[in-house]
């Protein structure tokens, strides 16, 4: 993500044959879906923009069963359609799980890899009308991407937010955790895995905020988050790869730090009744 940005939005429209194609970006998943007994697709959250109409979508994937009620985490990507990578992460994921469920063990895991559809289509940050739609949330916008997200934010009762993003302006991985109290103990391993792939952003400040060993505490105001008189509190992090890597690494890099996240919450839960 970028600080700073214009008050003109720029909307002219992207001729189509130039557009990047949600479908083709989703067929391996939805080839999956067909057979799989794990994966679940839902296309029937619809909006309308500019005269078209859209699907948000979204992927339930259902782990094997691993305790006595499944930990719901949902993973954000694409909010900024500029941003590619995360919405490939997605679908690399899936893909890992579905050739390893054990990876997904005591999850419901929900994906929304493409929460900016026309955003992605154009390859602009902003959706079509202009908008940042992560400078949207819990304030009553009119965006009806915003409304959407929102309306699975309060009905899915996640006990982690995960989001994925791209930043232009850092030289390396790095994330912003806040929320539920252990949400440090979960970024800081999948940094440390990542580091293998990536480079840790370690400057003391990154994006205008203060920084500790590639994490940050704070974050922008009306960003993609749990609705906010929730409680209690899930986890929920943003992770923030650099955009000049090649994209497989980038990919990768989301990939492991999902894993990573998965199993040192799962760790988490099975610990906890003892504290």
């Amino acid at each position: 993500m970028t600080i700073a940005q214009s008050s003109i939005r720029i909307t002219t429209q992207i001729p189509r044959a130039q557009r990047r194609s949600i479908g083709e970006l989703l067929a391996p998943l939805d080839k999956i879906a067909t057979t799989s007994p794990n994966l679940v697709t839902n296309f029937e959250a619809h909006f309308e923009s500019n005269g078209g109409d859209y699907v948000l979508p979204r992927y339930l994937f259902v782990g094997p069963r691993g305790g006595d009620t499944p930990i719901r985490v949902g993973v954000f990507a694409g909010v900024h359609g500029d941003e590619p990578e995360g919405a490939h992460a997605i679908v690399r994921f899936i893909q890992l799980l579905e050739a390893r469920p054990e990876l997904a063990a005591g999850y419901y895991l929900s994906f929304y890899p493409v929460c900016n559809p026309t955003g992605f289509e154009d390859g602009t940050r902003f959706s079509r009308r202009g908008k940042d739609l992560n400078r949207e949330f819990w304030k009553n916008s009119a965006e009806p991407e915003v409304r959407l997200l929102q309306a699975e934010l309060v009905s899915r009762s996640f006990q982690g937010i995960i989001s994925l993003h791209t930043d232009d302006t850092s030289d390396g991985f790095y994330g912003f955790a806040h929320g539920a109290t252990l949400t440090r103990h979960l970024i800081e391993p999948a940094l440390r895995v990542v580091e293998r792939i990536l480079p840790r952003n370690a400057r003391p400040v990154i994006d205008g905020f203060a920084a500790r060993n590639g994490i940050i505490r704070e974050s922008y105001d009306n960003i993609l988050s749990a609705p906010p008189k929730v409680r209690p509190r899930p986890f929920e992090i943003i992770l923030e790869t650099p955009q000049s890597p090649p994209e497989y690494l980038k990919e990768y890099a989301f990939v492991v730090a999902l894993e990573t996240i998965l199993t040192e919450y799962r760790k988490f839960i099975a610990y906890a009744p003892n504290l």
